[in-house]
């Protein structure tokens, strides 16, 4: 895949200068480094994660009203830590816990999506959080998600905010 241009930035705002790239990356855990370190000071992380954006070609950038930087991404840039849910069936609400502190409702307008691996079958779920950004939902949430979970037809998966989210196939009955 051809890597994304700089200069390619037409869907963000004109204003801050472009300059180039920084040495940040967001490891599948959640993890911020900078310069191979990891970034300690949660209140900083939460400060850059609040000016984080992806653009359209999949690229993230870190965009201050001076200027705008582009960092790695391992996998998403935020991790579901926790989840609660209030309600049941279809009436149920979903409400999530980033690694940042945001809280999030599952619904229409923050889906919850399942990749799975071509080679092993192994599950990857995501939750939008904002704007073209998800979050990874940790392995002990999904499980939580698993043991919630209903059959709809073919598909298995969870209710939030009147929506239904597909975790898979359904079970077969023995």
């Amino acid at each position: 895949m051809a890597r994304p241009s700089l200069s390619d930035l037409s869907e963000f705002a004109p204003g801050p200068e472009t300059c180039g790239e920084i040495d940040i990356r967001i490891a599948r855990d959640g993890t911020w480094f900078y310069h191979g370190s990891p970034i300690g000071r949660k209140p900083l992380v939460k400060l850059f994660a609040s000016v984080l954006r992806r653009n359209s070609d999949g690229s993230y950038w870190l965009i201050t009203p001076s200027e705008r930087v582009r960092i790695q991404v391992d996998d998403a840039p935020f991790v579901a830590v926790a989840m609660t849910m209030t309600g049941e069936g279809r009436k149920a609400r979903l409400s999530f816990v980033t690694n940042v502190d945001d809280t999030v409702n599952a619904g229409r307008d923050h889906p919850i999506r399942v990749a799975f691996d071509p080679a092993t079958g192994e599950p990857a779920p995501y939750l939008m959080v904002r704007d073209g950004l998800e979050a990874l939902i940790s392995r002990p949430v999904y499980y939580e998600l698993v043991a919630i979970g209903e059959s709809r037809g073919a598909a298995y998966g969870v209710w939030s905010d009147g929506a239904f989210f597909s975790l898979g196939e359904a079970p077969c009955a023995s």
